[in-house]
Order: structure tokens, then sequence, then C-alpha cells
């Protein structure tokens, strides 16, 4: 399959023994410099996407096309694997089901299928989770849909470490035997705070684990791969940088600054690399006649 080398080079770094640090990836160009430096994953977070794709918080509102077709843009730019923030499928779990075709059509390696209730439920604050078993069943679900058995399909559960009681914890470890035993690849975490939780967690599964961001204690290389965790991600720093160089761009521009004096900006030798310019040029030559 088209996608097949991309699927498995995830898959190894989950059967590997380091944990790496994906770049946060969320457009045809940041896919580009991402692999042009040599990164050996990209994570396309779902609130990276709706920033992207729609400039709102991460709220939920960014649909499944959307997410796909964005997916099916990087794919076509660049063969970096890519995980993907699939949120809670889009719905139940025969939503689920759909979105897995529609990521795995679109060239993502993998995607990480959550058991928060999403959208937000009326008059509640607090993220709340869907019961264990509808859990289960949208892992179940995810499984049967991919008809790429490369395809990598992360179980994450969002209960998190930092909660009122021990019991919050419990159910936490619970969820992820729970997902384990469907047969999910590797599971996901966030929220975890402490390495006696990671510890935990580690002594109750046998899968590779990736954590959302550890800090603190948890920002140790060596400790977390003692612990299988084999992707430890890093946020999405880079689309708040390209934020803000493009407001101070479109500021200086909008109080009069010639563009010739702009600071900051791509060379024409980046901007070049990074359009593959040296390749667009051999195939207008061979395909047009130009530059002959």
């Amino acid at each position: 399959m088209a996608f097949r080398k991309r699927r498995e080079a995830l898959r190894s770094i989950l059967s590997g023994s380091a944990c790496i640090r994906p770049g946060s990836v969320y457009d045809a160009t940041s896919i580009r410099i991402a692999e042009d430096l040599g990164f050996e994953l990209g994570m396309f977070g779902g609130s990276v996407a709706s920033l992207a794709v729609l400039g709102d918080p991460d709220i939920t509102l960014i649909t499944l096309t959307e997410l796909a077709e964005q997916m099916r843009r990087m794919s076509r730019a660049s063969a970096l694997p890519v995980l993907v923030d699939a949120d809670h499928g889009y719905g139940n779990a025969l939503n689920v089901r759909r979105t897995v075709q529609e990521l795995e059509a679109a060239g993502a390696a993998g995607m990480t299928i959550e058991d928060t209730w999403l959208p937000q439920a009326y008059g509640v604050a607090e993220p709340q989770l869907i019961p264990i078993a509808e859990g289960i069943g949208k892992m179940k679900a995810a499984l049967d849909a991919r008809s790429d058995p490369a395809l990598v399909i992360m179980g994450r559960t969002g209960t998190r470490g930092g909660g009122p009681s021990a019991t919050h914890f419990d159910d936490c470890v619970a969820r992820a035997r729970a997902y384990e035993a469907v047969g999910v690849d590797a599971l996901f975490f966030t929220g975890l705070t402490t390495r006696r939780q990671v510890e935990t967690i580690a002594a109750a599964t046998t899968l590779p684990i990736v954590l959302g961001n550890p800090q603190g204690e948890l920002d140790d290389t060596a400790f977390l791969i003692s612990q299988r965790v084999r992707i430890a991600l890093q946020g999405h720093a880079p689309f708040a940088a390209a934020t803000q160089a493009v407001y101070e761009t479109l500021k200086a521009l909008r109080e009069g600054q010639s563009p010739k004096a702009l600071k900051g900006l791509a060379s024409p030798e980046l901007t070049g690399r990074v359009t593959r310019e040296a390749d667009v040029k051999a195939r207008s030559a061979e395909f047009l006649g130009l530059g002959k």
C-alpha cells in the first residue's frame, strides 16, 4: 500500500528502545520542515488542527472531513510518518469506524482514539469520560475499521493522574488495561505528573506508552525509556512561533515599515528547499520543455 512504509516506521518506533520527541506539524510547509530537519515522526494534534484550519480554540468544532483533508495535504507534501489526534472519533463507535477509514485513506501512520465525552456536555465545566464499556466499544470499532494492518491504533484515556482521589487514577489504569485487552497497538496518556503514576501504568500493562508533553520529574528521557515510553510529545510551539512571526510582520507593514526592511524572513534558499523548487524545475524541464 502507498502509506505502508510510514506506518511500519511508526511501528518500529513503538517496538524500539528509544523515546522520540515528534515534531508538531499542521500543514504542508510545517511537515516538510520537520522532515528536512530529521524528525522521525510528525504529531498532528487536535488543538493545532483546529487552529490551523478554523482559527478556533480546541473545543472540537473541527469536523472529520476537515481533519482528514488537512492530513491528506500533508501526506502529499511529505513522506514523514504522522500520528493524528483523532479525539473521540467524532461520535460513537460507528463514527469511530468512519474516522479510521478516512484518516487511513488520507495517509496517517497512526491515530489516537480517546474516551473523553466530546463535545463538552451542557452545564459541565470539567471534562467527562464515557463509560468504560463504551470506550472498549470504540477501540474495537477502530481496530475493525482499518484495512491496512500496519496502521497504528492507540487507545487514549482522558483520565488524569492529578484527579481528586486515588480512585481517579485507578480508573486510568483500569481503562488502559481494558484497551490493551481489546488489542490496540499502544496506550496514550495525558495529565500524568509523577514517576509513580508512570511506573504503575507500566507495571500494569505491556504495550508501548505515549505521553502528552511530560514535564517536571517526568522530563527525563532515561526514565521514560525505562518505563516503555516510546513517544513523548512536546506541545505545539511551531504553530505558536508562526503565529507570532505573522503578527509581527503584518504589524510592521501596517505601521509603514518597508518590506525590504523586515527582519526574520525565510531566505530564498530556505523557501526553495521547503517548496521543493529544484524538483519542480526538473519536472518543468522534462515535461514542459522549460529551461532546457
